[in-house]
């Protein structure tokens, strides 16, 4: 644990009792979200067909956290990225910061689709899966390559967007940001005004005072984590259940035993070859994992990933706040590796195709380069679209694997959060910025919070 230095004429607070630990909160609520998951599952829909009180409750519950996480994306995105720019020009290593970053990318991701073809050659799902419900749906988003050319340039200045669905014959319009689209403004942004000079310093300034009090209300946010956690998770079992896993199995247990040699093996065999400990990275991380594991989403767990990063992981905030957003984007190795090589697999095996070298490789060119395709569309989904439409496979395949997405993408989105902690940690280590001690004590988030409080 943590040892934090009170400040001057502060009284010394004793030990907290175990049940204050905000990580046994976390986990508590996860008990507790899969007890009235399994609860609200079994009282089933109401007479009108409806779900029961229950699962609207869990389901309010945890959209309501999910949209207070996302509410601060953007200026937390956009500022953080802004900041970042400005304060690499303190660093005599900026470029070699921003290329290594962008390797290990490619590189941890190069690694996880390899594992994913060999499991998928190795298992064979799409051979050994049983019969699939037949209320599977079709994909409704399709990715390709001029859709992710096309969603890297801004068509606003906030990179807002507005998506229309039609359902019983009445249409609804949403606004929402296009995370990539807004990475992309802010670094222009910040590009612009470090080339401004010192006309620029009154927006720095003002974006650094914006970026604290960003900061100070996620924090709020993040402590609300135990009550997401109950409804996100409990709303996951209630809907969803894991009965829906035993028609996909061997498809579930592939991608799943992928993502644990990714998380398990792979990553603690790069710490231990860089000296780090395995056991001190988890500990720091742990906090993001559990909640990108929750609420599905890298770009709503970015703060708390950003945050354990830089306060628990000891590296340096004017790189953290470059690298995890830019990682929340574009470093996704569950979502775009190791799920689209094994599916793409599991398709061509179901229908009966036939892959060559050629394909394989493809597959891993598609990983490896357009994991960023994800980031302004419609995450694994479109990633997996975008794999079988450069192959040539049916895409009527993806229907076929919906009907138990939700259960996956938990594992997904864990494993991709994972990786956008562990790159900056691993390059800050190799530029020997990394604090070493601070490293060496991280697994306890109130130092974090602690953190926080002075941000």
């Amino acid at each position: 644990m943590t040892t934090v230095t009170p400040r001057a004429g502060a009284a010394t607070a004793g030990p907290k009792p175990f049940y204050a630990n905000f990580g046994f909160q976390v986990l508590a609520a996860m008990v507790v979200g899969l007890a009235l998951g399994w609860i609200a599952r079994n009282i089933g829909p109401d007479a009108a067909g409806q779900p029961n009180w229950l699962t609207v409750t869990l389901q309010t519950t945890g959209s309501i956290f999910v949209q207070l996480l996302q509410a601060l994306v953007p200026p937390l995105i956009f500022t953080a990225i802004v900041a970042s720019i400005s304060n690499l020009r303190q660093l005599s290593n900026a470029a070699a910061l921003v290329w290594q970053t962008l390797l290990w990318f490619a590189l941890t991701a190069f690694i996880a689709v390899l594992i994913g073809i060999a499991l998928g050659l190795i298992i064979q799902p799409g051979i050994n899966s049983g019969a699939i419900a037949a209320s599977a749906k079709a994909p409704g988003t399709v990715g390709s390559w001029l859709d992710f050319l096309k969603g890297l340039v801004p068509a606003n200045m906030l990179g807002l967007q507005a998506s229309t669905r039609i359902d019983g014959g009445a249409a609804t319009t949403r606004l929402g940001f296009n995370v990539l689209q807004l990475l992309v403004i802010s670094i222009v942004v910040g590009v612009a005004a470090l080339k401004v000079g010192e006309r620029a310093n009154s927006f720095l300034a003002f974006n650094e005072s914006l970026l604290a009090i960003v900061r100070k209300i996620l924090w709020w946010v993040i402590r609300l984590t135990p009550i997401g956690t109950i409804g996100l998770l409990g709303n996951a079992v209630a809907q969803y259940g894991w009965q829906t896993l035993q028609q996909l199995s061997w498809y579930a247990f592939a991608i799943y035993l992928g993502l644990a040699i990714v998380l398990l093996i792979v990553y603690p065999a790069l710490l231990v070859l860089h000296g780090l400990s395995p056991l001190r990275f988890f500990a720091g991380a742990w906090p993001a994992i559990q909640l990108a594991f929750v609420s599905r989403s890298s770009v709503g767990t970015l703060p708390v990933t950003e945050a354990v990063t830089e306060k628990s992981l000891g590296v340096p905030r004017e790189y953290a706040a470059f690298a995890v957003p830019l990682g929340a984007t574009t470093k996704m190795d569950g979502c775009a590796a190791i799920y689209p090589a094994i599916s793409a697999i599991f398709v061509a095996q179901f229908y009966g195709v036939p892959l060559g070298l050629q394909e394989y490789v493809l597959i891993a060119f598609v990983s490896v380069i357009g994991s960023a395709a994800t980031a302004g569309l419609t995450g694994a989904t479109v990633m997996l679209t975008l794999t079988l439409s450069t192959l040539g496979l049916p895409l009527a395949g993806v229907g076929l694997l919906l009907a138990i997405d939700p259960i996956l993408d938990m594992g997904r989105t864990a494993v991709n959060v994972a990786g956008q902690a562990l790159v900056p940690t691993i390059v800050a280590k190799r530029q020997g910025m990394l604090d070493q001690a601070q490293y060496d004590r991280a697994g306890d988030i109130e130092a974090i919070d602690a953190g926080a409080q002075t941000a």
